[in-house]
């Protein structure tokens, strides 16, 4: 279930999330396990979306851009709350056809229909209100555009957390254990509440885990405009 947010700043939170927790170190010198489990989420997002091509692709709270630089030849848009993330996208994105949006998507005046491909990925648990995020990511898709939206199975990360640190591991790791900014996050859901959410805005056709179905630590959905 979704934990109350409040009256929450989220450009600063953002801003703060993003100084604290360096998205390329993330992505390249997380803990091993991590980055193996972050690697099979790509790769996911990418076989979800296909070709990407000649296409209008936007992603919703883009990060530092790890997940658009993987679709070189679509037309890309990189919607962010926050300008620390979005300087780092900048870098990361340079040379590509990319342009840069700086606000909540459910906030931005932009024309309805306006993306071949949407992706919203490890978000929305960030968000004040996540079905509003929702429900702009369904208004902007065009008829026959794909969304790929996930979030992290909390529920099951934090029992997990919790095992590793009663062991001589979670000594050593200590702090490292909350690696990524897991303290930032508003909302937790397993993966079938956030299907429950997912299946007010959209038709879900594709649903995958990352590792693996049997570990389901980033619950990822294809989804397509109802």
């Amino acid at each position: 279930m979704a934990n109350a947010a409040g009256d929450i700043d989220v450009e600063a939170l953002n801003d703060r999330l993003a100084r604290e927790h360096p998205i390329d170190d993330y992505y390249d010198r997380a803990p091993l396990p991590i980055r193996l489990i972050e690697r099979e989420r790509l790769a996911i997002i990418r076989g979800m979306l296909g070709d990407c091509a000649g296409l209008d692709l936007a992603e919703v709270g883009s990060g530092g851009g790890h997940v658009l630089r993987m679709f070189p030849r679509a037309r890309i848009t990189a919607i962010d709350v926050s300008d620390v993330f979005l300087g780092t996208a900048r870098k990361n994105l340079a040379g590509y056809d990319a342009r840069f949006l700086k606000g909540e998507v459910d906030k931005l005046d932009l024309p309805a229909a306006s993306f071949d491909r949407i992706v919203c990925t490890e978000v929305l648990e960030h968000t004040v209100d996540p079905a509003a995020v929702l429900a702009a990511i369904a208004r902007l898709l065009r008829p026959g555009g794909v969304a790929a939206i996930t979030v992290p199975n909390d529920p099951l990360i934090a029992r997990l957390k919790g095992i590793v640190r009663r062991t001589p591991v979670g000594y050593l790791l200590r702090d490292r254990i909350q690696w990524g900014g897991d303290a930032y996050h508003l909302h937790q859901w397993t993966p079938d509440e956030f299907g429950r959410l997912l299946d007010r805005h959209f038709r879900v056709t594709e649903r995958r885990a990352a590792p693996h179905g049997a570990l389901p630590i980033r619950a990822c959905f294809r989804c397509v405009p109802r």
